[in-house]
């Protein structure tokens, strides 16, 4: 299994990541919950940072999708809170890294480069894969969707914890 690398932080000691999606009422938002969960977990909350935004602005303001809010409820995840917000140029230079959910989003983005990666480039079952968009699907695809940011979050965690610079000057917490 390949090991996922992030880049450096911008600045020492706080880490910045976006999760990014079309409309951000399903997955981006359910991928932001769940990392800043497991970031929380792991004692790194003081230091690393998790937004999510859409790359289409329909739903902003707009609490998450029913069925995503369901799901992140079913499986003790709070998601009252999220609003949807649109992908704007300076979430390029405030976020260290930014995960998009899809290659469509990706390609949105401008493509591949140094601090922006699919989501599941760091996937351990499937890297550089893309979340299925369950909007139009039934309850399964959230649930689905759900496993997997569960996944990939507690990589991207072990990545932070890894990553020099994320907790401080001297990578301690």
């Amino acid at each position: 299994m390949r090991t996922a690398t992030i880049p450096a932080p911008r600045t020492a000691g706080s880490y910045s990541v976006g999760i990014v999606c079309l409309g951000n009422i399903c997955r981006s938002p359910m991928g932001e919950i769940v990392l800043r969960e497991r970031v929380d977990e792991a004692g790194l909350s003081r230091h690393v940072r998790v937004a999510s935004c859409g790359t289409g602005g329909w739903h902003v303001g707009n609490a998450m999708d029913h069925r995503a809010a369901s799901a992140l409820l079913s499986w003790g995840y709070d998601p009252s809170e999220h609003r949807a917000q649109q992908l704007a140029p300076h979430w390029f230079a405030e976020h260290d890294l930014l995960l998009a959910m899809d290659a469509a989003n990706l390609a949105e983005m401008g493509g591949r480069s140094e601090r922006v990666h699919l989501f599941r480039d760091h996937d351990p079952v499937a890297p550089g894969a893309d979340v299925p968009d369950p909007y139009y699907g039934g309850e399964q695809g959230f649930n689905d969707v759900l496993h997997m940011v569960e996944r990939v979050a507690a990589g991207l965690v072990a990545t932070l914890q890894r990553t020099p610079g994320v907790t401080g000057p001297t990578g301690l917490p």
